[in-house]
Protein backbone atom coordinates (compact mmCIF):
# COMPACT_ATOMS: atom_id res chain seq x y z
CA UNK A 1 0.00 0.00 0.00
CA UNK A 2 1.58 3.28 -1.08
CA UNK A 3 1.59 6.32 1.19
CA UNK A 4 -1.10 8.27 -0.67
CA UNK A 5 -3.54 5.35 -0.66
CA UNK A 6 -2.83 4.72 3.01
CA UNK A 7 -3.34 8.33 4.04
CA UNK A 8 -6.66 8.52 2.22
CA UNK A 9 -7.91 5.27 3.78
CA UNK A 10 -6.69 6.30 7.23
CA UNK A 11 -8.39 9.70 6.94
CA UNK A 12 -11.75 8.06 6.20
CA UNK A 13 -11.25 5.56 9.03
CA UNK A 14 -10.37 8.28 11.53
CA UNK A 15 -13.50 10.26 10.60
CA UNK A 16 -15.47 7.11 11.36
CA UNK A 17 -13.66 6.78 14.69
CA UNK A 18 -14.89 10.26 15.61
CA UNK A 19 -18.40 9.10 14.69
CA UNK A 20 -17.86 6.06 16.90
CA UNK A 21 -16.80 8.21 19.83
CA UNK A 22 -19.90 10.38 19.49
CA UNK A 23 -21.98 7.20 19.51
CA UNK A 24 -20.27 5.85 22.65
CA UNK A 25 -20.86 9.14 24.47
CA UNK A 26 -24.47 9.50 23.36
CA UNK A 27 -25.36 5.91 24.27
CA UNK A 28 -23.16 5.82 27.40
CA UNK A 29 -21.35 2.74 26.14
CA UNK A 30 -17.98 1.47 27.36
CA UNK A 31 -15.38 0.16 24.91
CA UNK A 32 -12.13 -1.56 25.84
CA UNK A 33 -9.60 -2.44 23.13
CA UNK A 34 -6.73 -4.75 24.12
CA UNK A 35 -3.68 -4.91 21.86
CA UNK A 36 -1.26 -7.78 22.35
CA UNK A 37 1.44 -9.15 20.07
CA UNK A 38 5.10 -9.86 19.63
CA UNK A 39 7.68 -7.23 20.47
CA UNK A 40 7.82 -4.63 17.65
CA UNK A 41 4.54 -5.89 16.16
CA UNK A 42 3.16 -2.36 15.81
CA UNK A 43 0.96 -1.88 18.87
CA UNK A 44 2.22 1.64 19.63
CA UNK A 45 1.76 2.86 16.07
CA UNK A 46 -1.72 1.37 15.79
CA UNK A 47 -2.87 2.98 19.04
CA UNK A 48 -1.42 6.33 17.96
CA UNK A 49 -3.52 6.31 14.77
CA UNK A 50 -6.67 5.28 16.65
CA UNK A 51 -6.54 8.07 19.23
CA UNK A 52 -4.99 10.79 17.04
CA UNK A 53 -8.20 12.78 16.53
CA UNK A 54 -10.31 11.57 19.45
CA UNK A 55 -11.23 13.55 22.53
CA UNK A 56 -8.65 12.94 25.28
CA UNK A 57 -11.36 13.37 27.90
CA UNK A 58 -13.17 10.24 26.74
CA UNK A 59 -10.16 8.29 25.44
CA UNK A 60 -7.49 6.70 27.59
CA UNK A 61 -4.39 4.74 26.66
CA UNK A 62 -3.10 2.40 29.37
CA UNK A 63 0.41 0.94 29.27
CA UNK A 64 1.32 -0.27 32.75
CA UNK A 65 4.91 -0.79 33.85
CA UNK A 66 6.34 -3.50 36.03
CA UNK A 67 4.11 -4.51 38.95
CA UNK A 68 5.19 -3.08 42.31
CA UNK A 69 5.22 -4.94 45.62
CA UNK A 70 1.57 -4.11 46.31
CA UNK A 71 0.55 -5.26 42.82
CA UNK A 72 2.32 -8.57 43.36
CA UNK A 73 0.53 -8.99 46.70
CA UNK A 74 -2.93 -8.30 45.19
CA UNK A 75 -5.43 -10.18 43.04
CA UNK A 76 -3.77 -10.47 39.64
CA UNK A 77 -6.48 -8.60 37.69
CA UNK A 78 -6.79 -5.82 40.27
CA UNK A 79 -4.24 -3.39 38.82
CA UNK A 80 -6.17 -3.25 35.52
CA UNK A 81 -9.67 -2.91 36.95
CA UNK A 82 -9.13 0.72 37.96
CA UNK A 83 -8.31 1.58 34.32
CA UNK A 84 -11.47 0.11 32.79
CA UNK A 85 -13.55 2.68 30.87
CA UNK A 86 -16.60 4.39 32.35
CA UNK A 87 -19.78 5.20 30.41
CA UNK A 88 -19.02 7.07 27.19
CA UNK A 89 -15.33 6.20 27.27
CA UNK A 90 -12.93 4.17 25.15
CA UNK A 91 -9.82 2.68 26.74
CA UNK A 92 -6.95 1.08 24.86
CA UNK A 93 -4.65 -1.31 26.70
CA UNK A 94 -1.15 -1.54 25.25
CA UNK A 95 -0.61 -5.02 26.67
CA UNK A 96 -2.91 -6.22 29.41
CA UNK A 97 -3.58 -9.02 31.86
CA UNK A 98 -2.44 -11.31 29.04
CA UNK A 99 1.13 -10.48 30.06
CA UNK A 100 0.82 -13.54 32.27
CA UNK A 101 0.23 -15.83 29.29
CA UNK A 102 2.99 -14.21 27.22
CA UNK A 103 6.07 -12.44 28.51
CA UNK A 104 5.64 -13.59 32.12
CA UNK A 105 5.38 -17.21 30.99
CA UNK A 106 8.31 -17.05 28.58
CA UNK A 107 10.61 -15.03 30.83
CA UNK A 108 9.82 -16.98 33.99
CA UNK A 109 8.23 -14.04 35.81
CA UNK A 110 5.37 -16.21 37.08
CA UNK A 111 5.15 -19.74 38.44
CA UNK A 112 3.57 -22.65 36.58
CA UNK A 113 0.70 -22.55 39.10
CA UNK A 114 0.09 -18.84 38.50
CA UNK A 115 0.15 -19.37 34.74
CA UNK A 116 -2.33 -22.26 34.84
CA UNK A 117 -4.59 -20.36 37.25
CA UNK A 118 -4.65 -17.39 34.89
CA UNK A 119 -5.69 -19.51 31.91
CA UNK A 120 -8.48 -20.97 34.03
CA UNK A 121 -9.69 -17.64 35.43
CA UNK A 122 -9.46 -15.14 32.59
CA UNK A 123 -12.54 -16.39 30.75
CA UNK A 124 -14.73 -15.96 33.83
CA UNK A 125 -13.27 -12.49 34.45
CA UNK A 126 -14.02 -11.36 30.89
CA UNK A 127 -17.48 -12.90 31.03
CA UNK A 128 -18.27 -10.75 34.08
CA UNK A 129 -17.09 -7.64 32.24
CA UNK A 130 -19.26 -8.49 29.23
CA UNK A 131 -22.33 -9.18 31.35
CA UNK A 132 -21.84 -5.76 32.95
CA UNK A 133 -22.11 -4.12 29.53
CA UNK A 134 -18.46 -3.59 28.63
CA UNK A 135 -17.61 -4.08 24.94
CA UNK A 136 -14.22 -5.82 24.92
CA UNK A 137 -12.18 -6.38 21.75
CA UNK A 138 -8.94 -8.39 21.90
CA UNK A 139 -6.32 -8.03 19.14
CA UNK A 140 -3.13 -10.00 18.61
CA UNK A 141 -0.68 -8.45 16.12
CA UNK A 142 1.65 -11.03 14.65
CA UNK A 143 4.77 -10.53 12.53
CA UNK A 144 7.33 -12.77 10.88
CA UNK A 145 10.69 -13.44 12.50
CA UNK A 146 12.59 -11.54 9.79
CA UNK A 147 10.31 -8.54 10.23
CA UNK A 148 10.82 -8.54 13.99
CA UNK A 149 14.59 -8.65 13.59
CA UNK A 150 14.51 -5.72 11.17
CA UNK A 151 12.27 -3.59 13.37
CA UNK A 152 14.26 -4.23 16.53
CA UNK A 153 17.45 -3.29 14.71
CA UNK A 154 15.83 -0.09 13.45
CA UNK A 155 14.91 0.84 17.01
CA UNK A 156 18.50 0.67 18.17
CA UNK A 157 19.67 2.95 15.36
CA UNK A 158 17.11 5.74 15.75
CA UNK A 159 17.44 8.30 18.57
CA UNK A 160 13.65 8.70 18.42
CA UNK A 161 12.83 5.04 19.10
CA UNK A 162 15.81 3.77 21.07
CA UNK A 163 13.84 4.34 24.29
CA UNK A 164 11.66 1.37 23.32
CA UNK A 165 14.53 -1.10 23.67
CA UNK A 166 14.35 -3.16 26.85
CA UNK A 167 16.10 -6.28 28.20
CA UNK A 168 13.03 -8.26 27.12
CA UNK A 169 13.38 -6.96 23.54
CA UNK A 170 17.00 -8.10 23.57
CA UNK A 171 15.97 -11.77 23.88
CA UNK A 172 12.74 -11.60 21.83
CA UNK A 173 14.33 -13.21 18.76
CA UNK A 174 16.30 -15.73 20.83
CA UNK A 175 13.06 -16.88 22.49
CA UNK A 176 11.00 -16.79 19.28
CA UNK A 177 9.87 -20.42 19.52
CA UNK A 178 8.94 -20.06 23.19
CA UNK A 179 6.82 -17.01 22.39
CA UNK A 180 5.16 -18.89 19.53
CA UNK A 181 4.23 -21.77 21.82
CA UNK A 182 2.91 -19.40 24.51
CA UNK A 183 0.94 -17.43 21.91
CA UNK A 184 -0.69 -20.54 20.45
CA UNK A 185 -1.81 -21.84 23.81
CA UNK A 186 -3.07 -18.43 24.90
CA UNK A 187 -5.11 -17.90 21.74
CA UNK A 188 -6.53 -21.43 21.87
CA UNK A 189 -7.47 -21.48 25.54
CA UNK A 190 -8.72 -17.90 25.92
CA UNK A 191 -10.74 -17.45 22.70
CA UNK A 192 -13.99 -17.94 24.60
CA UNK A 193 -16.22 -16.34 25.71
CA UNK A 194 -14.59 -13.45 23.81
CA UNK A 195 -12.74 -14.22 20.56
CA UNK A 196 -9.28 -13.08 19.58
CA UNK A 197 -8.82 -10.93 16.52
CA UNK A 198 -5.51 -11.89 14.90
CA UNK A 199 -3.88 -9.42 12.49
CA UNK A 200 -0.92 -10.01 10.18
CA UNK A 201 1.34 -7.07 10.97
CA UNK A 202 4.27 -7.24 8.54
CA UNK A 203 2.76 -4.27 6.69
CA UNK A 204 2.30 -1.58 9.35
CA UNK A 205 -0.10 0.44 7.22
CA UNK A 206 -2.41 -2.45 6.39
CA UNK A 207 -2.29 -3.75 9.97
CA UNK A 208 -3.31 -0.39 11.41
CA UNK A 209 -6.24 -0.15 9.01
CA UNK A 210 -7.26 -3.76 9.70
CA UNK A 211 -7.54 -3.06 13.42
CA UNK A 212 -9.37 0.25 13.00
CA UNK A 213 -11.83 -1.17 10.48
CA UNK A 214 -12.59 -4.13 12.73
CA UNK A 215 -13.23 -1.85 15.70
CA UNK A 216 -15.68 0.08 13.55
CA UNK A 217 -17.40 -3.09 12.32
CA UNK A 218 -17.71 -4.36 15.90
CA UNK A 219 -19.90 -1.46 17.08
CA UNK A 220 -23.18 -1.40 15.19
CA UNK A 221 -25.45 1.54 14.42
CA UNK A 222 -22.78 4.17 15.06
CA UNK A 223 -23.76 6.24 12.00
CA UNK A 224 -20.46 6.21 10.17
CA UNK A 225 -19.73 8.87 7.58
CA UNK A 226 -17.85 6.46 5.32
CA UNK A 227 -18.42 2.82 4.41
CA UNK A 228 -16.29 0.39 6.43
CA UNK A 229 -14.39 -2.16 4.28
CA UNK A 230 -14.83 -5.88 4.83
CA UNK A 231 -12.06 -7.81 6.55
CA UNK A 232 -9.22 -9.20 4.43
CA UNK A 233 -8.94 -12.93 5.27
CA UNK A 234 -5.28 -12.86 4.24
CA UNK A 235 -4.55 -10.35 7.02
CA UNK A 236 -7.30 -10.81 9.59
CA UNK A 237 -8.76 -13.80 11.42
CA UNK A 238 -11.43 -14.06 14.09
CA UNK A 239 -10.10 -16.79 16.40
CA UNK A 240 -13.22 -17.93 18.28
CA UNK A 241 -12.68 -21.70 18.31
CA UNK A 242 -9.63 -23.65 19.50
CA UNK A 243 -7.49 -24.79 16.59
CA UNK A 244 -8.57 -22.07 14.15
CA UNK A 245 -5.10 -20.63 13.50
CA UNK A 246 -4.91 -18.59 10.27
CA UNK A 247 -2.46 -19.59 7.56
CA UNK A 248 -0.57 -16.31 7.96
CA UNK A 249 0.29 -16.89 11.64
CA UNK A 250 4.08 -16.90 12.06
CA UNK A 251 5.43 -20.22 13.30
Amino acid sequence: MDKAEYREALHRAQINLVDLQRHLIAKEKRLLVILEGRDAAGKDGTIKRIVEHLSPRETRVVALGKPNDRDRASWYFQRWVTHLPANGEMALFNRSWYNRAGVERVMGFCSDAQYEAFLGDVGAFERILGEDGLVLLKYYLDISKDEQIERLEERTKSPLTSWKISPIDAVAVEKWDDYSAARNRMLDETCTPLPWRVVKGDSKRRARLAVIHDILRSVENAGYTHAVPDADPDRFCLWDTPGTAPDFLAS
